[in-house]
């Protein structure tokens, strides 16, 4: 994994939740890890990852302003054995 999609996933499962986080890098973090991803209906995007399947809110603007997406996006992950190094 590059060392951007790294510092993402580094981000998404920090403390304080970070409230910065850009909706095209997370799109750039689950691609690195293989992920499949398709556009649906009303402005989402599925997500299929090792076996597991989630469709989140595509944000209007470029920053992801929902806390609940961003701890939805790292259940997701944690869900999809996705964690980052130690």
């Amino acid at each position: 994994m590059s060392h951007k999609p790294d510092h993402v996933l580094r981000a998404l499962f920090s403390h304080p939740i970070p409230m910065n986080l850009k909706w095209r890098d997370v799109v750039h973090l689950f691609e690195s890890l293989g992920a499949d991803l398709e556009v649906v209906h009303g402005g989402r995007e599925k997500i299929r990852l090792n076996g597991q399947e989630q469709t989140f809110h595509i944000p209007h603007g470029k920053m992801i302003d929902s806390r609940d997406e961003i701890v939805q996006i790292k259940h997701f992950l944690e869900s999809a054995g996705v964690r980052p190094a130690s």
